[in-house]
């Protein structure tokens, strides 16, 4: 066996197996990267042309991240860029088919351009309008969502461009309108491939901001390109988690970044923004005086009507003469005394009679008046003089048989008698 392809057999199979005491040779590892690269599929990228050189047939380009400051160089043929239908130039915004390649003998990464497109503006309506209603149909741009914004708020947050005319307008006409209003500002890059980093930073800050009530993102108009940053997928789910209302300002009225779509209000200028957002100080004392106006009149009638009732209570004549309720009264109770004062002396009168006859009746019929009559009360005389015995009337002859002794009482006092025989009267 010959000696290479033992010593072959003895190279470890893995870059772990590895050891300073076995290692790989270096061009080992070389083709083992080289057939990975080359197994690693061509990818769609998106970026901008920021340098490109032509060669010969090949040509060397950067690209660089729209939204973040990362680059990649690559090459690719001349014949390539030539099927383009528009010179492709500097700043352009492209779509590249790139392919990972190692060069085996120098161990160098490079990337070649297998075709490259531009994108154009309808590529990019296209676009934003797919993410549109990608984001709508999460449900992000519902009513349910948006947040009421306050009716004064303490302080607003301006996230904006540096020393931008979309700045000036707001902080200007806020004042104008409420001159009392603060501002927390974050100024930021409002295009580029910083500004979607820079402006979420900005949005996380003031939202964290424990006195900020509303933040407001304004930038002033511009081209499609510059304003793509605002329809970032990124910047638009920060704006739907901020818990304070955000309102967007950006561009003028025909713009309409997806931004104006997850906002809680979209201005359609920043000069919008500013009257939307605070109330007009004139307007307001307009209508402070304009209550205070109704609310006097208010009072005035309510006073002028009370008083009309209390006019109206004391012209009655039981207020305008209130001792009349008196002397009526007093009448009434002089004529109800002569009543009761008639009433008791007939009852009194009535009763003096009765008492007069019903003593005549007791008289009528007491025992007195039956002995003046002539009739006499005729007595046994047995136990006389026993003290507290009860001497026996007589009733029947048979009460008083021949020699008994009586005692006869007649109207002008008694004497004694001897009963001599008795009869029995006649008749039933």
């Amino acid at each position: 066996m010959p000696e290479d392809a033992t010593a072959a057999t003895t190279l470890p199979a893995t870059a772990a197996e590895t050891s300073p005491d076995n290692p790989w040779p270096l061009q080992l590892l070389s083709q083992k990267l080289k057939l990975h690269i080359d197994r690693a599929p061509s990818a769609w990228v998106e970026g901008q042309v920021i340098e490109l050189n032509r060669r010969g047939n090949n040509a060397y380009l950067t690209l660089r991240d729209i939204d973040a400051e990362i680059s990649l160089p690559a090459s690719v043929w001349t014949n390539v860029l030539d099927r383009q239908e528009a010179p492709l130039e500097r700043g352009s915004r492209v779509v590249a088919l790139l392919k990972a390649e190692f060069w085996l003998k120098t161990g160098r990464l490079s990337m070649s351009v297998k075709d490259i497109r531009p994108v154009g503006l309808g590529d990019l309506l296209a676009r934003i309008e797919r993410l549109r209603h990608a984001l709508a149909a999460e449900g992000l741009f519902t009513d349910a969502r948006k947040k009421r914004l306050p009716l004064l708020p303490h302080r607003i947050g301006l996230i904006t461009g540096r020393d931008s005319d979309a700045k000036k307008d707001v902080l200007r006409n806020a004042a104008l309108r409420w001159p009392a209003v603060e501002f927390e500002i974050r100024e930021v890059a409002v295009q580029g491939n910083t500004a979607v980093t820079q402006v979420i930073a900005a949005l996380r800050e003031l939202d964290a901001h424990p006195e900020v009530d509303v933040i407001v993102i304004a930038r002033g108009g511009g081209a499609l390109e510059d304003l793509l940053p605002f329809s970032n997928e990124e910047l638009i789910r920060a704006v739907a988690d901020a818990v304070t209302p955000v309102v967007s300002a950006i561009g003028h009225e025909a713009d309409r970044p997806i931004l104006d779509d997850v906002a809680d209000l979209r201005a359609s200028t920043p000069t919008d923004a500013a009257k939307r957002i605070v109330p007009d100080v004139v307007e307001e004392l307009a209508r402070v005086r304009q209550a205070r106006d109704q609310l006097r009149r208010g009072v005035t009638r309510l006073v002028e009507r009370e008083s009309d009732r209390l006019a109206s209570l004391r012209s009655r004549p039981v207020l305008a003469s209130p001792e009349g309720m008196v002397t009526m009264r007093l009448d009434d109770v002089e004529r109800l005394r002569g009543r009761s004062r008639s009433a008791i002396t007939a009852a009194v009168v009535r009763a003096a009679d009765q008492l007069v006859h019903l003593k005549a009746q007791v008289r009528a019929l007491s025992p007195q008046k039956t002995l003046d009559r002539g009739y006499a009360v005729v007595q046994l005389a047995d136990g006389q003089d026993v003290p507290g015995t009860r001497r026996d009337v007589v009733r029947h002859p048979s009460q008083a048989p021949s020699g008994t002794d009586l005692t006869v009482r007649v109207a002008g006092g008694r004497f004694t008698a001897q009963a001599t025989g008795g009869q029995e009267p006649s008749g039933n």
